[in-house]
């Protein structure tokens, strides 16, 4: 008895497949014109002692690029020394050193200080020191000591990340110690205000000249220490806080731009309630959060008071961010920066989808479009000596963000947030440093799973994958293919759940199918005919250049001693048979279209019917 075996084809208008193409729709840098400075990766200097507190004084004049005073810093030793080592310009003068009211040499080579100890100071003891200085500091990185000015008046500002606090001032330039406390004390003239972290302690003028006090004790990162000096407007707008109480944020504005910034900061509110909701309170809440206008083209997270050109929604909701992912918690390393700046441009976009929703899609379709634009690329830094690479725009902010994103669509909205409040709560995080093994941790252990494969694939390598979805229905059954390709080698597959979206007799539905591997066959159930397919219609996955397009489930043939092909077809189809065979091909309501006999060679079946799916 001759074996009967069933196939089905697509009839199609067009010689090729039928194509549905699914569109794939900090410091945050909004424009720089400064050159990058390729500098020495972060300093090990001062290793062997613990900053616990620095007091600044400093004289500041606007109208001059230049600085004088003096910083006290108190230490614990970590282990016994005879000298003490800070990151200091060597374009800057020390006027003296002074530790227990004696004056110390010192030497100074490839911008560090050495200073030599009376004596050898034992493990645990707590001492000070204090340098004296003045000079022009230079500029590195996005220019760490900056003059400009506005409506006639100058302004002076500092921007210190990432290694160039030291141009300005004695520290320890690192990203494992952060000190425990400061006061800031600057002197300026009387027409002028001073900007900087903490809480505004006191203004105290005597004649022209006025000496502003700030106190912050939060442990502080260097290159998070800032000041700005011009003649500033201020004002407040107070978020409502769980429990009753009020957080002020403290606007330093240009006088002239006060009105129109009245009406735009007042946003900062529901942003700081969103991020308070979505992982931990505001964590520097005893004392403020702020705004500081300046020249640059960007804004700065400086902590509790960031830096802005201007105070549009999107660059306050970022720099704003950075006070939980940046600042409470900081990247423990450069090559870990997106901890900081692919967290702030996600919560950026969460503003967008608690908010403004109808602009989530173009947020997300936009970065999307940015990641893609070129192959390669990791979120990973692998360059930590060029500035431009550790601030990446494309890699650093957009890619980081959407690494965030994905891990959201993995693990569930619940499991997400649970995971980064732990990581914000983690007390060895706290107001400290992390890597991202550190945050791996609190996602694994949050949600249970072996995140080894998505870090590989999309931290530490390369790319992106591109889908092409194949489908058809035989009511109610319908068959998928799932197919990928990738951007760049590094990556032969990308491991994802793939959502995709049936629409049909007035409905919809989304299934999300399980992809391990390209060209993974699926089957689902749907109960009305579908009309057409969307590949991830909420762009919940990072890839470009996607299709899909209807086609029937491949079987092989080799069994069965058959070729057909091509499939979708236009006027005809080929057969090669190797033995005698007949064929009989109906329509989807089973009337007979064509029969015939097949010889042992390659047949060629004429097709005259509308397209359509036959068997």
């Amino acid at each position: 008895m001759m074996r009967k075996l069933l196939l089905f084809f697509i009839l199609s208008p067009l010689l090729s497949f039928s194509q549905d193409y699914v569109h794939i729709h900090c410091k945050r840098i909004i424009s720089n014109n400064s050159k990058l400075h390729s500098l020495n990766n972060i300093s090990t200097t001062g290793s062997d002692f613990d900053v616990k507190y620095n007091r600044f004084n400093w004289t500041i004049n606007p109208d001059s690029v230049y600085i004088s005073g003096n910083v006290f810093t108190l230490f614990e030793v970590k282990a016994p020394i005879s000298k003490l080592e800070f990151d200091f310009s060597s374009a800057l003068t020390i006027d003296s050193i002074l530790y227990q009211s004696t004056l110390l040499p010192y030497t100074s080579n490839s911008d560090i200080i050495t200073i030599l100890l009376p004596g050898i100071i034992s493990t645990g003891q707590l001492d000070s020191i204090e340098i004296f200085y003045h000079g022009v500091p230079p500029t590195s990185g996005f220019g760490s000591f900056n003059q400009s000015t506005h409506n006639g008046v100058h302004v002076l500002w500092t921007l210190s990340e990432p290694f160039g606090a030291s141009d300005w001032w004695p520290c320890k330039n690192s990203l494992t110690d952060k000190v425990d406390s400061i006061d800031v004390f600057v002197t300026t003239d009387t027409a002028y205000k001073v900007a900087s972290n903490g809480k505004l302690i006191s203004e105290i003028a005597s004649g022209n000249q006025k000496i502003t006090h700030w106190k912050s004790n939060y442990p502080t990162a260097s290159y998070l220490i800032a000041i700005a000096v011009t003649n500033y407007a201020a004002y407040s707008d107070y978020v409502p806080m769980a429990g009753g109480d009020s957080l002020q944020v403290l606007n330093y504005v240009y006088p002239e731009n006060l009105s129109s910034a009245q009406t735009q900061t007042p946003d900062i509110i529901p942003i700081i309630q969103l991020y308070d909701s979505l992982t931990i309170p505001y964590p520097f809440s005893h004392e403020k959060y702020g705004h500081a206008q300046f020249n640059w083209g960007g804004g700065m997270e400086h902590q509790t008071m960031s830096f802005m050109v201007n105070f549009s929604q999107d660059l306050m909701a970022h720099e704003c961010a950075h006070q939980w992912f940046g600042d409470l918690v900081t990247c423990g390393s450069w090559e870990d920066i997106w901890l900081n700046e692919g967290f702030a441009t996600y919560f950026e976009g969460l503003t967008k989808e608690h908010y403004y929703p109808s602009l989530w899609y173009n947020w997300k379709k936009q970065k999307i479009n940015n990641i893609t634009s070129q192959p390669d690329g990791s979120v990973f830094c692998t360059d930590t000596n060029n500035v431009s690479r550790i601030f990446n725009g494309r890699l650093t902010y957009n890619k980081g963000s959407y690494l965030l994103h994905m891990l959201r669509w993995q693990l569930g909205d619940s499991v997400f947030f649970n995971a980064l409040t732990s990581y914000l709560n983690d007390t060895l995080l706290k107001y400290s440093f992390a890597k991202t093994p550190d945050l791996i941790a609190h996602l694994q252990n949050s949600s249970g799973q072996n995140l080894s494969t998505f870090f590989n694939q999309w931290y530490y390598n390369q790319g992106y994958p591109s889908y092409t979805i194949t489908w058809n229905q035989n009511n109610p059954s319908v068959w998928l293919k799932i197919d990928q390709t990738t951007s760049h080698p590094s990556v032969s597959f990308f491991e994802m759940s793939v959502p995709v979206r049936f629409y049909g007799n007035g409905t919809d539905t989304t299934i999300v199918f399980n992809h391990t591997f390209s060209g993974q066959q699926f089957t689902a159930s749907i109960p009305w005919q579908v009309d057409s397919v969307v590949f991830d219609p909420d762009l919940w996955i990072l890839s470009a250049n996607n299709l899909v397009t209807t086609g029937i489930e491949t079987k092989d043939l080799s069994n069965e001693n058959l070729q057909i092909y091509p499939n979708p077809v236009r006027n005809f189809i080929n057969v090669l048979c190797k033995t005698n065979c007949k064929y009989i091909i109906t329509d989807a309501s089973g009337k007979t279209i064509s029969k015939g006999e097949l010889h042992q060679k390659n047949n060629r079946i004429i097709l005259n019917s509308k397209p359509g799916i036959y068997f």
